[in-house]
């Protein structure tokens, strides 16, 4: 009777184990895309009818997860910053196509602050009213670094976004509305309770920084991206100097140190004109894959699907 027992339970445990073998690792896909200017020329068209965003509508669809860096203040009310060469605002019929092709949006960036205090409060109270979710900027210190928890198939994912381009302006305070700002401890701080506290799976850092124009990431990209990783994040990704820039892998992490643009009109350089929508596939252990589609910008500030590969990579 005993041995009888004993097979029993050994078939069980086989079965249990072989049942949990066969079970698939969720496998989550996030894209991403950089700046998205939707002010200037391009928002009157959008005012017409065009939809900016179309012609990589299948590439956004497919992804689990869809996010961008919002490039622009989305408001009716505030004053342009005096002496800043560009201030984008956006009119608030932007956001029907924002929430029609993204899910999570970054306002980390330095036009965020562009009209003042008043029209951002103003973009905080529109893009909640809409249920569009957004990081990296709040109406304090403390939501302004506070992580976007989303769930996708059982993966809690982590997102935290970060201004670092000098100078330092629109910052939130402890009891001041503004953007993020990545400070070395204050980093290390919010990716630990990204873990810790909100119980994340993954902890993606999404980066406005680096030097316009540029094509390589310059030291202190480096060497900021390379702690986010050493202290918990599974990749990072940035945005800012208006061209691509060079990407690599950290300890296994990859690091794609700029997409570029994305939507954003006013340029002549094909450099300018030229982004990544970066596709990633994610499970527990961290990015499993990535590939980017390359996007060509027309004058209009529209971008379209190229012809030609981007990077891409496979974790070993």
């Amino acid at each position: 009777m005993r041995l009888a027992h004993l097979l029993a339970a050994m078939a069980l445990g086989a079965a249990t184990w072989l049942a949990q073998a066969e079970t698939p690792e969720p496998v989550v896909s996030i894209a991403f895309v950089g700046d998205i200017m939707l002010a200037e020329s391009v928002g009157p068209r959008i005012k017409r009818g065009h939809d900016p965003f179309a012609p990589f509508a299948h590439l956004l669809d497919a992804a689990d997860l869809r996010v961008g860096n919002l490039e622009c203040v989305v408001a009716t009310r505030g004053e342009a910053v005096p002496d800043k060469p560009y201030t984008f605002r956006a009119h608030p019929r932007v956001l029907n196509l924002l929430k029609r092709h993204f899910d999570a949006l970054s306002l980390a960036n330095n036009h965020s602050g562009d009209y003042g205090p008043v029209a951002f409060g103003e973009m905080l109270d529109r893009l909640e009213r809409a249920g569009m979710a957004y990081f990296g900027g709040g109406r304090d210190l403390a939501q302004a670094h506070a992580p976007l928890i989303v769930e996708r198939k059982g993966l809690r994912i982590a997102l935290l976004g970060y201004n670092e381009f000098f100078p330092r302006s629109f910052e939130a305070e402890v009891d001041k509305p503004g953007i993020a700002w990545s400070e070395d401890e204050q980093v290390r701080l919010d990716v630990a309770n990204a873990r810790s506290r909100y119980h994340a799976d993954l902890v993606i850092p999404f980066m406005h920084w680096g030097w316009e124009h540029e094509p390589r990431a310059s030291a202190p990209q480096r060497q900021l991206a390379r702690l986010m990783i050493d202290v918990g994040a599974d990749a990072d990704v940035g945005g800012h100097p208006h061209v691509v820039q060079d990407y690599e892998e950290y300890r296994g992490k990859p690091i794609i140190y700029s997409l570029g643009n994305f939507v954003f009109d006013g340029f002549n350089n094909r450099d300018n004109n030229t982004g990544w929508l970066l596709r990633m596939e994610l499970d527990r252990q961290g990015v499993r894959r990535w590939r980017t589609a390359v996007a060509r910008i027309d004058r209009h500030g529209t971008p379209h699907p190229a012809t030609e590969p981007g990077p891409a990579y496979i974790r070993r």
